[in-house]
C-alpha cells in the first residue's frame, strides 16, 4: 500500500545513488541527540579527572550513532510489518511516520531489515575493540543496549507497543552517557548516571510527542503506547510529567551536590520545552499542527546535555 507523497519525502527519483539512499534510510539527521549524550558522557569522565582520549572517543561516537542508525532502520521495517507507516495519514515528516522509504518504494523491506543488521554488526565488531580498551564493565552496557534498541520494536518484546518505549528510552540514552563515559574513565562512575538522567528524560519527550500525529495509525496497528491509550487532551500531561522528572533530577544532583551549582543555567532548556508543551495541550487533537512543538522539543533534548557538558568542563580543573 502506498500512499501520497509529501514534498520532501524521498522517493526513487530523488535519490538516484544507491549509497545515499541507505544513508538516509538510517534518518542521519536525527542521530543528533545521540552525539549529545556522548558529548555529556566525556564531559563527566574529564570532570572526573579521566584522561581524555580523542581514539577513543571518536570510536565511542562513530559506534553510538551506527547503533543509532541501525535502530532506526529496524523500526522502519517493524513498522512496515504491523502496517503502521502504510496508514498513516496525519504524519509531520520528517519527523515523525517513519522514513517513508520502504512505503515509497525507495528501499525494499528486505534491503531495510538487511541495512538494520548491518549496522548492528559492524556496532557489535567495533564494541569489541572498545572492550579492551575500556574495560569488560562496557559489555553490560553493550549487550543492554543492543537488547533495548532490537526490543523497541521487533518482536518477541515490542517495547513501545507494551507501553513501556518512554522508559526504555530513557535508559537508553543513560546508557549511552554511562558508556561514553565509562570508555574515557575506565570505571563505572555514578556522575554519568545522575548527570544523564535529566538528558535522557527529556529526549524521551522526543519519543512521546512524536507519538501524537502518529496516534490513530499506531492504534489501529496494534502499537499501545500510552499516547494511543489515553485520549488526546489527557495524554498531554504525559508530556508535563516527563518535564517535571526531568527538572527534579537535575535539581537533584544540584542539590546533592553532585553537578555544580552552575549547571543550574541548564533550565534555560525547559524554556523551549514549556513553549512545546502549551503547543501540544491546543493541538493535541489536530496533531497535524504539532510540528513547532516538535522541533521546541528537540531543541530542548539538545540544549540540556550541551548546557551541561560545558558547565562541567568549565567548572573543573581542566582550564
Amino acid at each position: 500500500m502506498k500512499t501520497a507523497l509529501a514534498p520532501r519525502e524521498p522517493s526513487l527519483e530523488r535519490l538516484a545513488n544507491p549509497a545515499l539512499r541507505y544513508l538516509l534510510a538510517t534518518r542521519p539527521a536525527f542521530l543528533t541527540v545521540t552525539l549529545a549524550g556522548c558529548l555529556l558522557g566525556f564531559a563527566t569522565a574529564v570532570a572526573g579527572g579521566a584522561a581524555f582520549g580523542w581514539e577513543r572517543a571518536l570510536a565511542t561516537l562513530v559506534l553510538a550513532l551506527l547503533a543509532h542508525a541501525g535502530i532506526n532502520a529496524l523500526n522502519d521495517y517493524c513498522d512496515h510489518l504491523n502496517g503502521t507507516d502504510a496508514r498513516n495519514m496525519q504524519r509531520i515528516y520528517p519527523y515523525t511516520g517513519g522514513s517513508r522509504f520502504i512505503q515509497n518504494g525507495v528501499l525494499t523491506p528486505r534491503q531495510v531489515l538487511g541495512l538494520a543488521v548491518a549496522l548492528f554488526a559492524v556496532t557489535i565488531a567495533g564494541g569489541l575493540w572498545l572492550l579492551s580498551v575500556a574495560g569488560a564493565g562496557l559489555l553490560w552496557i553493550g549487550l543492554a543496549g543492543l537488547v533495548i534498541g532490537w526490543g523497541y520494536s521487533a518482536p518477541p518484546l515490542q517495547l513501545n507497543s507494551r507501553g513501556l518505549g518512554e522508559l526504555f528510552v530513557v535508559i537508553g540514552m543513560l546508557l549511552i552517557v554511562a558508556g561514553a563515559d565509562m570508555v574515557q574513565r575506565g570505571a563505572f562512575d555514578p556522575l554519568p548516571w545522575l548527570a544523564g538522567a535529566p538528558y535522557a528524560l527529556l529526549a524521551a519527550n522526543i519519543l512521546y510527542i512524536n507519538q501524537f500525529p502518529d496516534r490513530a495509525a499506531d492504534r489501529a496497528s496494534g502499537k499501545l503506547h500510552w499516547v494511543a491509550r489515553l485520549q488526546p487532551a489527557a495524554a498531554t500531561w504525559g508530556y508535563g510529567l516527563i518535564l517535571l522528572l526531568a527538572a527534579l533530577a537535575l535539581l537533584g544532583g544540584i542539590l546533592l551536590g553532585v553537578l555544580p551549582r552552575a549547571a543550574a543555567g541548564a533550565f534555560v532548556a525547559w524554556i523551549p520545552a514549556m513553549q512545546a508543551w502549551r503547543q501540544l495541550r491546543r493541538f493535541a487533537v489536530t496533531p497535524e499542527q504539532l510540528a513547532p512543538a516538535i522541533r521546541r522539543t528537540l531543541l530542548a533534548a539538545h540544549a540540556l546535555p550541551l548546557l551541561l557538558a560545558a558547565t562541567l568542563l568549565l567548572s573543573g580543573d581542566i582550564l
